[in-house]
């Protein structure tokens, strides 16, 4: 009983007396919504590279970020070298979720023992890590991403967490804050600010606990309002009109929404059964209909670049 108004108490202090959203914080008006169109997965194979290449070069997604222990990571970092300016992130990885196309760790597999499945390849699962991966384990396999990434020549404007495996443990959680700060370089962190976003989390699997929350209340650098995906569903016409809902249902301030686009190819499904979500979601956004939605909506897009330009606006 004591823990849960403990919780109570803090969400309540977030809700209703600090108030504000962080689109606020940040100088976005007040009652907006402000929307970040986000790309996972890049570097994860060529098919998402050119997917994601495009939509940032045609201005359909605000930002995207890359899976550095993949294969086309280096591709990926080769092409960011030749546009400049775009917003690319850090997809941290700790899992190599697909049967037949896997990877390993970026940091040699001595150092990392508890990441590895028998055949040295980064777990399935979610799960998988937390029973076997120390948080020093996991440490060291972030930074290693994080200094291959600035030794290649990309900084990445912020970081985020492949499969949620960084929220799977609060003792990753807090590794993953502490670097973000360390490096001053914004991770995805949602403001968890009502029982709603609580009970979400918590359904969707996420160990949401009193720790967690004061681990976000402490962290320092910008958060989110808001995160969510967009759908599956059966049909393009079908996913698209789910999308229309989630965008009309989102609540004002800061949010990121995220799919991970590929282009069609045969190798694209022998890698993941998900190929056709991937596909519709590499054309949705450049569909003109879906553009118009998004116009009509008076919807304010921003990307991880622009909230740090603000956030240091901040403090001068």
């Amino acid at each position: 009983m004591k823990n849960i108004l403990l919780l109570s108490i803090i969400i309540f202090l977030n809700h209703f007396v600090f108030g504000q959203t962080w689109a606020e914080k940040l100088g976005f008006p007040a009652g907006k919504k402000v929307i970040i169109l986000h790309a996972d997965d890049i570097g994860m194979c060529t098919e998402a590279n050119e997917a994601v290449f495009s939509q940032l070069e045609n201005k359909e997604i605000q930002s995207a970020s890359a899976m550095v222990p993949c294969p086309a990571f280096e591709d990926l970092v080769e092409w960011s070298q030749k546009h400049p300016g775009y917003d690319i992130g850090l997809h941290l990885t700790l899992t190599s979720e697909w049967k037949t196309y896997r990877w390993g760790p970026v940091s040699s597999t001595r150092e990392v023992p508890g990441l590895l499945d028998d055949n040295d390849k980064l777990w399935h699962t979610v799960r998988q890590v937390v029973n076997n991966a120390s948080a020093n384990e996991v440490e060291k396999e972030i930074r290693a991403q994080i200094e291959k990434s600035l030794a290649l020549g990309l900084k990445p404007s912020h970081i985020d967490t492949h499969m949620g495996t960084l929220y799977g443990d609060n003792d990753y959680t807090e590794v993953y804050m502490k670097i973000a700060e360390e490096y001053k370089i914004p991770a995805m962190v949602i403001e968890i600010n009502s029982a709603e976003l609580v009970q979400k989390f918590r359904q969707a699997g996420y160990p949401i606990t009193e720790r967690l929350i004061q681990l976000i209340e402490d962290y320092s650098l910008p958060k989110l309002d808001y995160f969510t995906s967009v759908p599956s569903a059966g049909t393009y016409a079908e996913k698209c009109d789910l999308f229309y809902k989630l965008i009309d249902e989102l609540p004002s301030g800061l949010s990121e929404i995220i799919f991970h686009p590929s282009i069609y190819s045969d190798n694209l499904k022998t890698i993941t059964n998900s190929w056709q979500q991937r596909v519709w979601e590499a054309e949705m956004f450049a569909d003109p209909e879906v553009r118009s939605f998004l116009k009509d909506r008076d919807i304010i897009f921003t990307n991880w670049k622009e909230i740090m330009q603000r956030f240091a606006s901040l403090k001068d």
